[in-house]
């Protein structure tokens, strides 16, 4: 799950973190009053929105008047933000953060992720603040430093602060970059992070330390045990079929092609994605409805991905182990029936029960194509959407 930058700061300052303060807004007028609340002489005009380079994409302004606040949050809300995150459609930004000016004397960069190759948090700090780390790593990845953080011991504070040299932080304020790493090891793991960017660091005029931007991205997983940041969702910036599916337990991500996917397992799923791409086609979406879906969910699963306009044909690809291959079947024919389906499907079924499964989808009247491998399969779907 996502959150918004104004939300991610909430997170931070609760573990010490120190952020300029700032104001969430949802109309042209509170934009004003937040402005007129902080005080100053310079305010920063953010769209908020589940996505990066915000800047670039013309949804941060800074202001010098309250004229200037009014005019930016006026252009802003509301707009159709593209940035390199979004796509080509953009997103529509509905909340304002105003925040701030501050004196930014340097700009740097520390992430945290989890690292699953040593099992371990990795703090990933660059002098190289402002750009994206991906670019940093393809083109100069010297630049970036690495803490693995072992769990039973925790940060190494003669390590953060040798990190914080290295990366340019003033030997005035490397006890306090020192605390800001801790702080933001201490926010990941204590929110169930898969994901904390602070890009950029700053360090101010007076040399203090603090986040100018943040993203987060908590672990769905971990949800249960992190009520407070649940209510952060924006169901504005997800999916409506995401959305849909996972209020009936089933796993959904959309897709860019024309062929739908219900499959159980996500190993399954994603190599049912590679092979239709394989035999040429391009996947609609990523659907696992798991290992016990009833009829209803097949049900839900086959209007979800109708929902999706470009979908052109179905495969289904089921290996039925505590999922039962009839259950299965029941729920394509009920599906299809209700769904009305006119574009071609293909089922594979394997495992507990086939042999009841083939012959309820046999004696069916709906209109499909079965196949006994998945090769057969992704063959067939990709020809019936090319006819």
């Amino acid at each position: 799950m996502n959150v918004h930058e104004y939300q991610g700061k909430e997170i931070l300052r609760k573990y010490g973190v120190a952020t300029p303060r700032g104001v969430a807004c949802f109309s042209v007028d509170e934009a004003v009053a937040a402005a007129e609340q902080l005080g100053g002489s310079v305010w920063v005009v953010k769209a908020q929105i589940h996505a990066g380079g915000r800047g670039k994409g013309g949804g941060v302004k800074v202001a010098t008047s309250m004229e200037q606040v009014r005019e930016y949050a006026d252009a802003i809300l509301g707009m159709q933000l593209v940035t390199h995150q979004t796509g080509p459609e953009g997103k529509e930004v509905k909340r304002l953060y105003i925040e701030e000016g501050a004196d930014i004397a340097d700009e740097l960069y520390i992430g945290a992720l989890v690292d699953r190759e040593t099992q371990q948090v990795v703090l990933m700090c660059s002098s190289e603040g402002g750009m994206d780390i991906e670019t940093v790593a393809e083109e100069t990845p010297e630049k970036i430093l690495k803490i693995f953080v072992d769990p039973d011991t925790g940060l190494d504070r003669a390590e953060a602060e040798n990190v914080c040299q290295q990366i340019g932080i003033p030997s005035e304020a490397v006890a306090e970059g020192a605390d800001f790493l801790a702080g933001l090891y201490e926010a990941f793991v204590k929110s169930d992070a898969s994901l904390a960017e602070i890009n950029p660091l700053v360090i101010t005029g007076d040399n203090r330390v603090i986040a100018l931007d943040a993203k987060f991205n908590i672990d769905s997983n971990a949800l249960f045990r992190q009520p407070e940041i649940v209510e952060y969702r924006d169901l504005d910036e997800e999916d409506a079929n995401e959305i849909e599916a996972s209020q009936w337990g089933l796993s959904y991500i959309s897709l860019d092609g024309n062929i739908g996917c219900l499959v159980n397992g996500a190993g399954l799923a994603m190599a049912t994605m590679d092979i239709i791409k394989l035999y040429g086609g391009e996947p609609a979406n990523f659907l696992d409805v798991g290992g016990g879906a009833d009829k209803e969910q097949v049900t839900e699963a086959f209007k979800i991905m109708l929902g999706n306009d470009n979908v052109q044909g179905i495969l289904v690809n089921i290996f039925g182990g505590i999922m039962r291959c009839d259950t299965i079947a029941e729920g394509i024919v009920a599906a299809a029936q209700e769904v009305g389906l006119n574009v071609p499907l293909v089922v594979r079924l394997e495992g507990t029960n086939v042999q009841q499964g083939r012959k309820i989808l046999d004696d069916s009247d709906v209109k499909l194509q079965t196949a006994t491998t998945m090769a057969d399969a992704a063959a067939k779907i990709t020809a019936a959407v090319s006819a």
